[in-house]
């Protein structure tokens, strides 16, 4: 048997222990880890999901990675085609950790109403591009369908329809301008089946979905000719690497750029996050540690009759130490206890009704306060959470040699 865990137990379920000096700063201590582990856990679950909603909505409109002609870099704008006979194309056999590749082309141009006009770039999908990223940013209306006979179906954003004064099931003309001849631009009348809302004005302002075919045409583009390629992952942290796989694996005329690099100052923006959460966890610990630490003392200072007689009965410094150390993690542990009951209750509840919305939803591209809890992140942050507190505990357990056995009997 461990003696100085058996000791430790007496303790810590001896009805003394509830009615002593020490019980109400014991409570204190165990409210402070309970609180410091509910802040931790919020500030990662909720700044870990609002990087990820940001790049979910980055990856929806441009995919992690781009394949594209050298004339296409650093534009929206389609300029030269690229051809769709690609051995990467429809799918990469060499490479692995990619779900999926769809082809796209863009052109600029012009909407135009009876009131007003707007400039857009007119996106170009086809049959294999993934809508399934866009079903949560759709407001009204449906998807459009390209999957039968060129059509006019186009999704439009819910902000350029208000400020065309458009809805689903209305109609508009677009001009775009040909190569060729710009006196004389290309004119498209477009059928709005659907709304979307991505909170992102830099594309909400901007895009509107379509079929392929339309660009291909007023380019003059062959049937096999497109803008570039959409690369999606299946682990956003290999971006860095399969971006480098990628453009290996391609001809020398294309070239691979991903959105980290397309978008820096977003993703710079973001890296702050990480700053902000390890600032909290640590200034949490803090608090946590401090709360415990004083709880401890107060401890070693009620029982000191009781360390003086254990030492007298021949027990060593370590020993007493250790019994102190049990009880004090057992105080640890029923502060994380009921910190990640509350926390990850609360996290749960929000990731499920979404009832804390941001005030100024435009400046996160998000109307809620997104939660990622992963299971990992969870028992990590706890035994880290443990050990640094037991470290902390273990200096001013030091306190116990001090303590002589012959005065600390006769301790009041």
């Amino acid at each position: 048997m461990n003696l100085e865990f058996f000791i430790a137990k007496r303790l810590i379920t001896g009805t003394e222990h509830k009615i002593s000096i020490s019980a109400t700063i014991i409570k204190i201590a165990i409210i402070a880890i309970a609180i410091s582990i509910i802040m931790m856990l919020m500030a990662i679950a909720t700044g870990v999901g609002l990087k990820h909603k940001i790049r979910e909505k980055l990856t929806a409109f441009n995919g992690h990675i781009q394949i594209q002609n050298y004339d296409n870099n650093n534009s929206d704008i389609s300029v030269s085609p690229v051809s769709l006979n690609q051995e990467f194309y429809p799918e990469f056999k060499n490479i692995k950790g990619i779900s999926h590749v769809q082809a796209v082309a863009t052109k600029g141009g012009i909407i135009r109403t009876e009131e007003t006009f707007e400039g857009t770039i007119a996106k170009g999908v086809g049959t294999d591009y993934d809508w399934s990223l866009f079903d949560e940013f759709v407001v009204s209306g449906r998807l459009p369908d390209y999957s039968g006979k060129l059509n006019d179906e186009v999704l439009l954003s819910r902000l350029m329809a208000n400020r065309l004064k458009l809805d689903v099931g209305d109609s508009f003309f677009a001009f775009f301008p040909k190569e060729d001849d710009l006196s004389s631009p290309n004119q498209r009348k477009f059928k709005i089946v659907g709304l979307y809302d991505s909170r992102f004005e830099e594309f909400d302002g901007t895009y509107f979905f379509t079929d392929i075919r339309h660009v291909q045409r007023m380019n003059k583009w062959e049937a096999d000719q497109i803008g570039n390629f959409e690369v999606f992952l299946e682990n956003f942290d290999d971006i860095d690497e399969k971006s480098k796989e990628i453009y290996g694996q391609t001809v020398s005329e294309l070239d691979a750029q991903n959105i980290k690099t397309k978008y820096f100052d977003t993703f710079e923006w973001m890296s702050l996050f990480d700053f902000n959460i390890a600032m909290i966890i640590g200034i949490m610990i803090i608090v946590g540690g401090i709360n415990m630490i004083t709880a401890l003392l107060v401890l070693i200072l009620e029982r000191t009759q009781m360390i003086g007689i254990l030492k007298a009965m021949g027990a060593s410094n370590l020993m007493v130490r250790k019994v102190f150390l049990y009880n004090a993690t057992y105080l640890i542990g029923i502060g994380l206890f009921w910190g990640n009951l509350i926390g990850l209750s609360l996290l749960l509840l929000q990731q499920q009704f979404k009832w804390i919305k941001f005030p100024n939803p435009e400046e996160y591209y998000i109307d809620y306060v997104p939660v990622h809890i992963d299971i990992t992140t969870v028992l990590l942050l706890n035994l880290g959470v443990l050990i640094l507190c037991f470290l902390m505990l273990v200096i001013p357990s030091l306190i116990i040699s001090k303590i002589s056995p012959v005065k600390s009997i006769k301790f009041e």
